[in-house]
């Protein structure tokens, strides 16, 4: 069973790095592999809307979008963790979401997923809730923990004198792991919900 996480700081050793890493040792002591990729460092536009992916199942611009979506595909829950910019979600972690999610076909139904966010002070639960927004569009059941997924912390390391902070992410990855095993035995006894018919609804015809 494996997780992948998305670092969407520019900071590769940051507090939200801090974050992940206490997620990390919870996966591992878990039995779930895990695999972290550092995006908020990379060059990386945003979606123009020009439908390329329809045709061929991947972005039409080739960079870290598309080498993370095999990765995405493959595994079993799917981390995003972003500090917070103006209460709200570095725009390079955005940019890759909005492509990744909107140019995959495969099914993304039942894979788990988590939003983990970093602030010095405030503006933690409105991006909270905005990369929830990806997994709840997709059929993707979200892990939960005993606080919402935030972390504190100005200068790189502060976020280790937040011991609650800490607490709540490896709850969080204990509650993923406990999420994935289940889905992982239900999917085994009663397979995946049935689909239902397609149905849209423009408001302007």
């Amino acid at each position: 069973m494996k997780v992948l996480m998305l670092n969407g700081s520019p900071k590769a050793n940051g507090n939200t790095a801090l974050a992940l890493k206490e997620m990390e040792a919870v996966f591992a002591a878990n039995g779930i592999e895990c695999e972290t990729v550092q995006l908020g460092n990379q060059n990386i536009r945003g979606c123009v809307a020009c439908g390329g992916c329809y045709k061929t199942g991947k972005c039409v611009f080739d960079d870290a979008v598309n080498e993370i979506a095999a990765k995405f595909e493959a595994a079993d829950g799917l981390v995003v963790a972003s500090p917070v910019y103006f209460a709200s979600a570095n725009a390079t972690l955005i940019a890759a979401l909005d492509r990744l999610f909107y140019s995959t076909h495969f099914d993304k139904t039942m894979k788990v997923g988590a939003s983990v966010v970093c602030a010095r002070r405030g503006g933690c639960s409105a991006t909270f809730d905005e990369l929830n927004k990806y997994f709840t569009i997709s059929n993707m059941p979200i892990a939960s923990s005993r606080y919402w997924n935030s972390i504190h912390g100005a200068a790189p390391g502060e976020a280790d004198m937040d011991e609650e902070g800490k607490m709540v992410m490896r709850t969080l990855a204990d509650n993923m792991s406990f999420l994935i095993k289940s889905i992982a035995l239900g999917k085994e006894k009663y397979g995946l919900p049935a689909p239902q018919p397609r149905a849209m609804t423009n408001f302007i015809r």
